[in-house]
């Protein structure tokens, strides 16, 4: 069986994440979507409600599996049994940045291949960050992410307006 990950922050997931999770999922037996837990960064979400947020926008796919891990991305692999980790790109310093990482991880477990894909053309503008800056000010963030996933950050915008 052949088994990927595709690990990130996810805070929040947007189209262009589920588009590399639907189209690596066509391509591995299994792939495992891994929630990073960067005790380094103060995430909208919590790394709990961001797996559930992934679960519900997955759910129709059977081959992917939802899980948070901290630390190294290749000990998550050999923990999982992966040897595939997929990336997406979206631009020419995205693939620099990768293939470092890439190099990287490859010396730190030969056995670990990473596949690049390229992040459609709709959504190589997107990132967590700017829907997350679109959001703050109260602007449309519908074409960013499912509706799921947008009732849940319009709910965290509100309750941090609150305080």
């Amino acid at each position: 069986m052949t088994r990927g990950i595709y690990a990130g922050s996810f805070d929040p997931v947007t189209f262009g994440h589920l588009d590399i999770i639907v189209r690596s999922s066509h391509i591995v037996d299994e792939l495992i979507v891994g929630v990073l837990n960067n005790r380094a960064k103060s995430p909208l979400f919590s790394v709990e409600e961001r797996v559930k947020m992934l679960k519900e926008v997955t759910k129709e796919y059977s081959n992917v599996k939802i899980r948070s891990f901290t630390g190294l991305l290749v000990e998550f692999a050999k923990e999982c049994e992966a040897h595939i980790i997929v990336r997406g790109l979206r631009a020419i310093t995205d693939f620099d940045y990768e293939l470092q990482m890439a190099q990287t991880n490859r010396i730190m477990s030969p056995t670990l291949d990473t596949m690049f894909l390229t992040t459609s053309l709709e959504y190589a503008y997107l990132s967590s960050t700017t829907v997350k800056e679109v959001a703050g000010f109260g602007g449309d963030i519908s074409a960013f992410v499912p509706p799921y996933v947008e009732k849940r950050i319009v709910e965290r915008m509100e309750k941090l307006a609150k305080g």
